[in-house]
């Protein structure tokens, strides 16, 4: 049995997942790197499981005569990294693989999502979840009392410390402890969802759309 079905029979797994692309356009630009690290959830109670982790740079041929310095500064990714990188479609399948069955959830993943699939897409691989919740989404109507907007917003509230901002892998593991933050009252709105059912937790993220914030 591989260590994501070991990991599902001890607790329900849910997937924090973070990317770096070349630029802001979700449907244009390319995918640098996908982190990720798993929740576990046991009778209602969700940990960070560090050992349950996910990381991979992409292969890329860096072209033009200029790379973007200010990307590869923002997310560190340099033009040696991405030529040493995973082949897409090798790291794309092998994401798929640590997923599983497990929902996979983001802060505004929306844009994590279509940059995912439509490389997905590219290489003939299926979407690696059926599942895709928005942290982003659910903060806000778990905790309607504090205007956030951004991740750096909602650390800053809650208290959450990230050693270095942009970096797929260090803002993956922020996201992972917002959801945590947040677990308590999930308990509270919905418990099931914080049994594992990450439909409730979706629905209820869903519900923001008819709130005024």
């Amino acid at each position: 049995m591989a260590w994501w079905q070991r990991a599902r029979v001890a607790a329900t797994r849910w997937v924090v997942v973070d990317v770096e692309t070349t630029g802001l356009d979700a449907r244009r630009d390319r995918l640098l790197a996908i982190a990720a690290v798993a929740v576990h959830i046991d009778a209602g109670r969700a940990s960070i499981a560090l050992g349950d982790s996910f990381e991979v740079v992409l292969q890329h041929e860096v072209g033009g005569t200029e790379p973007d310095k200010a990307n590869i500064l923002l997310h560190g990714i340099g033009v040696g990294a991405q030529r040493a990188g995973v082949e897409p479609r090798q790291a794309l399948a092998a994401f798929g693989r640590y997923v599983a069955a497990a929902p996979v959830a983001g802060f505004h993943v929306a844009f994590d999502r279509t940059v995912i699939e439509r490389h997905a897409r590219l290489h003939g691989l299926p979407s690696p979840a059926a599942i895709w919740l928005d942290i982003e989404a659910l903060a806000g109507v778990l905790r309607p009392d504090i205007q956030a907007r951004s991740l750096d917003a909602w650390m800053a509230t809650l208290g959450i410390s990230c050693a270095v901002r942009h970096q797929a892998a260090a803002d993956t593991l922020a996201t992972a402890e917002l959801l945590l933050k947040l677990w308590p009252r999930l308990g509270a709105e919905a418990p099931a969802a914080a049994r594992g059912d990450a439909r409730a937790a979706l629905r209820l993220a869903e519900s923001r759309r008819w709130l005024s914030r």
